[in-house]
């Protein structure tokens, strides 16, 4: 049997979530080709589909029967004992006469058809269909007291498999193959008979079903455009909601609704995260960018009165939901954002580190701190405290009850409505950013402070009670506060020492957790860098070192998208002393151009040469080993360029001319070349070998500093 055919499956059950739906046509894609590839088959193309409904494939292209083969097996030299022959018979089940004798050795020599691909694909399909990975699955009927019987992410109610027109038989659990599917479960629920792939998607869309998920996001975003523009508003873009809809609808109908306008005085975001989160609507603007009273749903049905009775039963919904919206946030307007912060003495933090209470305290102090020391410069320290105060006590509030992912902005809403000053409000609506790389870095002064301060604390005090992140596990999300602790910093361009921020983070952690301490000199808190902090079980490992390791691993992270190269970080770092990221960066990115330069490479070849050969010699020769007469001048050129380029890139490193570091660096590599390719490092005489290998150890250590050479790749 030659030739190809496109092959069509399609598995009707009960509605399929939504969020469910991508990943589902992924896994059958992927489940699919496995089984070609293990049947020796492959299709020129798979497309896969979904719907509420259905999940299904297209494969183009597919041979009707699979390659025969030839398998062949070693068996014993012809001459060999009769028992090792009869034991191969044995195992291969031929006799001795179907065996092949080639140079003396016998071979078995078994021949297999091919097969035909539908007999292949049945029993695929069941496999794929058992071992399906839903990540929520479930069993029905009778069966279903069985926990042998099939699973499937609701109830599985057909199968469609046809290899060209011819069907493919399947049984799975009395669930067996046909060519009939169904169409719209309103607009055509009667038998679709169907003639293969070919018309497949051209008989349900007649029949109101659009298999394809991005044509029916392409109606729901096209759809909803037109009717805010014929409204004369904007439509707020959602993609993610795009995608729900299109799962949610087989026959997808945008339709505009409106909701009373006196709900305007709730926070838009409220009412826009009602209508998204609750109804899975779109929301609007008018022209000046404010909130309209309009929505958009997605009816999943083409109604004969134009929607009219849809859009009434989901304004009347969306009504309620809005009410309840406007008596939380009415109910919390009645209490000072003073008295809820109160609440926050009765929710444990964690159980290492005390109260959310115990956690504003720290923040507050260390975020006047930050002010008062100069750090965050042109925030008042007074409203920076009064802010840190106030940032979490709208998580006692009854609109972040029920919407959490408000809490901060809620917050600021209320300190606006209570009259604080706007500094103090946006800042405690703001001081949760950046939340991840794309989210929006804080510049306003006291929000910084308190952002930072908030995201420090966390660092500090669940590393100071060994509660770090190991291996693919942060269940306190403390690498992402490291990410945000990172952009804040280089954002603002705040130059300070790191050290001593973490000192005064693990003060305010030391004073709660260990009162019993007379002192801080005591407990040693003050002698940082170097001290072993007294709350960590870990003694051996310096608290505030262990963060800033983990922050140049958070940094390489970050600064990887920005293509900065990791192995330079690693270069600054390594030299110790570096604690001032935006100084850091800016040595990293000089260093990066440097390197990148003809100069930089053969610079770098010449470093590394020099490093290889005191490594190999550490330990052969001794300073008062040193001769100097007879100086070749190459060898006289090195030690002039090496005195020179020294103090030059010292000095350039403390003006922080990170440019002209590397420019110093520059001049030496002719001369380093021209040293290597003239004079010999391991003369015989033993003073004149020590005198140029102390000479490459100056050269080496010129050029560490500015960057530890050694740590760059290349």
């Amino acid at each position: 049997m030659s030739g190809t055919a496109d092959f069509l499956l399609e598995l009707l059950s009960e509605e399929i979530p939504a969020r469910m739906q991508a990943r589902a046509r992924n896994d059958l894609a992927r489940l699919f080709a496995e089984e070609l590839d293990k049947a020796g088959l492959a299709a020129e193309a798979i497309e896969t589909f979904a719907t509420p409904r259905r999940l299904g494939l297209i494969a183009r292209g597919l041979p009707l029967a699979t390659q025969g083969s030839s398998e062949e097996t070693k068996g014993p030299r012809s001459s060999a004992p009769p028992q090792a022959l009869e034991g191969f018979l044995r195992k291969t089940g031929l006799t001795r006469e179907q065996l092949v004798e080639r140079d003396g050795v016998l071979f078995a020599v078994v021949e297999r058809p091919g097969q035909a691909t539908s007999s292949v694909l049945g029993a695929a399909i069941e496999r794929i269909i058992r071992g399906f990975p839903w990540p929520k699955s479930m069993r029905w009927g009778t069966a279903s007291s069985s926990t042998a019987s099939l699973r499937w992410v609701r109830p599985l109610h057909g199968i469609v498999a046809l290899l060209g027109d011819e069907i493919v038989p399947v049984d799975v659990d009395g669930v067996v193959s046909g060519a009939s599917t169904v169409g719209h479960r309103f607009h055509h629920p009667g038998p679709i008979t169907l003639g293969g792939a070919g018309d497949y998607a051209e008989k349900l869309k007649a029949c109101h079903v659009i298999v394809d998920p991005e044509e029916r996001a392409a109606i729901i975003r096209e759809g909803a455009q037109a009717l805010a523009a014929e409204a004369g508003l904007e439509l707020v873009a959602d993609e993610g909601l795009v995608a729900e809809n299109a799962g949610l609808t087989e026959w997808p109908v945008p339709l505009l609704g409106r909701f009373d306008a006196d709900y305007l005085d709730v926070p838009p975001e409220v009412i826009q995260l009602t209508a998204r989160v609750n109804q899975k609507y779109f929301v609007l603007r008018g022209a000046e960018g404010a909130l309209a009273n309009a929505f958009i749903c997605t009816a999943n049905i083409e109604a004969s009165d134009g929607g009219a009775a849809i859009v009434a039963g989901n304004q009347r919904v969306l009504a309620a939901r809005l009410s309840d919206a406007r008596f939380f946030w009415e109910q919390d307007l009645k209490v000072p954002l003073e008295g809820q912060a109160r609440k926050l003495s009765g929710i444990i933090f964690h159980e290492k580190l005390g109260t959310v209470a115990d956690k504003v305290e720290r923040v507050a102090k260390l975020a006047r701190w930050l002010v008062e020391e100069g750090v965050l410069k042109g925030a008042d320290p007074d409203q920076a405290e009064r802010a840190a105060r106030l940032a979490k006590a709208d998580l006692v509030t009854g609109m972040v009850g029920e919407f959490p992912e408000l809490q901060g902005l809620i917050g600021g809403y209320l300190a606006d409505a209570q009259g604080e000053p706007k500094a103090v409000a946006d800042a405690v609506r703001d001081h949760y950013k950046p939340v991840g790389q794309a989210d929006e870095v804080p510049t306003a002064p006291v929000t910084v402070a308190v952002s930072l301060a908030d995201k420090l604390d966390s660092i500090v005090s669940f590393f100071a009670v060994d509660e770090r992140p190991t291996g693919s596990k942060d269940p306190f999300a403390l690498r992402r506060a490291a990410i945000g602790l990172i952009q804040l910093v280089v954002v603002n361009g705040l130059k300070a020492a790191l050290h001593s921020v973490l000192a005064s983070a693990e003060i305010g952690v030391v004073e709660q957790h260990l009162s019993a301490l007379k002192t801080f000199e005591e407990a040693g808190v003050l002698k940082h860098p170097g001290y072993k902090s007294p709350i960590s079980k870990t003694q051996d490992v310096d608290v505030g070192e262990a963060i800033l390791g983990f922050l140049a691993e958070r940094l390489k992270v970050q600064q990887r998208e920005a293509g900065v190269r990791h192995d330079l970080i690693d270069a600054v770092f390594a030299l110790g002393g570096e604690d001032d990221l935006v100084r850091l960066l800016a040595r990293v990115t000089a260093l990066q151009v440097f390197v990148e330069t003809e100069d930089g490479r053969n610079l770098l070849a010449g470093y590394k040469r020099a490093a290889n050969i005191l490594k190999k010699e550490e330990g052969s020769w001794t300073a008062d080993q040193v001769r100097g007469d007879d100086v070749p001048a190459e060898e006289q050129a090195l030690t002039t360029a090496v005195d020179a380029a020294e103090p030059r890139a010292r000095a350039a490193v403390e003006a922080e001319d990170f440019a002209g570091a590397m420019t110093a660096l520059a001049s030496l590599r002719g001369p380093i070349d021209a040293f290597f390719d003239k004079v010999t490092v391991n003369a015989e005489d033993a003073g004149v070998r020590a005198r140029r290998l102390a000479l490459l150890t100056r050269f080496r250590d010129s050029v560490h500093a500015v960057a530890d050479f050694s740590k760059i790749e290349g």
